[in-house]
């Protein structure tokens, strides 16, 4: 009897140890774009799958589009902090003046137009200076996208002049502020709202990504795409890809690894990437829909150049008078952007 008695602990012992290796985490994450949108389709679903098949199906990424748990799309930081969500996409300029220091990676100009190189220049300058100001989250990756572009209805802007009184939404305030230099009207305005902008007039365009052009209907929306000449971007927005800390705190030790396995540079990198296969995607799309193809000539992009100078400028010393160092923010930006260039 004894025996048995013993062989049956030791079954539940086993049984229980067995359950808790196989132990199920489910992760809620949040994005407020289309789904056929790049991020979510070579970063953010592939990054699920990765996690789901590493950890032989003990996590499991849900994506939810289109801020379906709730809440609005400049919320999203707190909804993670505060544990609605249990992760999911951010954009820090998406709430002015909160997280100053993160503009130096957004200044005109700043970036190359590879979302890769961006991406990876993100990560190093993070690393350097923004970890205290996210750090009531788990940051797994940062990244930008690639080159920002000038979507507007009507004939494209070719000169400094053509900006003079249009309407245009601006993703960040160092983008408007570039754009109120050019002589626009710029409308500060997340992604989502700028479609229901365009077509109400509202806006006569805005500045947005090659690869978000379809899924904002921008073929039928606007007439015209217009980049600068060179390789760096007119600007760039700043991503995190987050989690809730006490969620990510709480898995065991070996599913966080997997987390971990999945974060960092490489992460960031690849979430870059994902936006230069969709801006390859998202021109094209535009060209087949006989959407005028723009470029500004070598001097127009000069004569801007010079204009998100005196931002960049200005910009360092309105942080000085906050209490930062301006110069060496934008400084520490340019040095990782070049420390990451790849061609």
């Amino acid at each position: 009897m004894h025996l048995i008695q013993h062989a049956a602990i030791a079954a539940a012992i086993s049984l229980i140890a067995t359950s808790a290796l196989a132990q199920e985490v489910t992760l809620r994450f949040q994005h407020f774009v289309s789904p056929a949108s790049a991020n979510p389709t070579y970063f953010m679903q592939p990054w699920a799958d990765a996690i789901e098949e590493q950890s032989n199906g003990r996590i499991k990424v849900e994506l939810y589009p289109f801020m379906q748990l709730g809440g609005a799309a400049p919320s999203q930081y707190d909804l993670i902090r505060d544990g609605a969500i249990d992760g999911g996409w951010v954009i820090p300029g998406y709430q002015p003046n909160r997280f100053p220091e993160a503009e130096a990676m957004e200044l005109p100009f700043m970036t190359t137009k590879s979302g890769e190189e961006a991406s990876a220049a993100a990560w190093e300058f993070t690393q350097q200076y923004l970890m205290d100001d996210f750090a009531d989250v788990h940051v797994i990756a940062v990244h930008m996208h690639g080159p920002g572009i000038v979507h507007k209805r009507g004939q494209s802007v070719a000169t400094v002049e053509d900006f003079a009184g249009l309407k245009l939404r601006g993703p960040s305030r160092p983008a408007t502020l570039l754009l109120e230099k050019l002589g626009a009207t710029p409308i500060g305005m997340p992604v989502p709202q700028f479609p229901e902008a365009l077509s109400k007039g509202v806006v006569d365009g805005g500045v947005i990504t090659w690869e978000m052009s379809p899924s904002l209907k921008l073929n039928e929306l606007t007439d015209s795409h217009t980049d600068v000449a060179g390789d760096r971007a007119l600007y760039n927005l700043y991503f995190i890809w987050a989690m809730n800390k006490d969620v990510y705190d709480g898995m065991p030790d070996d599913l966080r690894a997997i987390i971990d396995a999945n974060s960092g540079m490489m992460a960031s990198k690849w979430a870059g990437r994902a936006h230069d296969t969709g801006d390859i995607v998202g021109r094209d799309l535009m060209a087949a829909d006989g959407n005028e193809i723009a470029q500004l000539s070598e001097d127009e992009t000069a004569r801007i150049r010079a204009l998100g100078a005196d931002v960049t400028t200005s910009w360092i010393a309105e942080m000085n008078a906050k209490g930062y160092d301006g110069a060496a923010l934008v400084s520490a930006a340019q040095d990782a952007v070049g420390n990451n260039l790849t061609r």
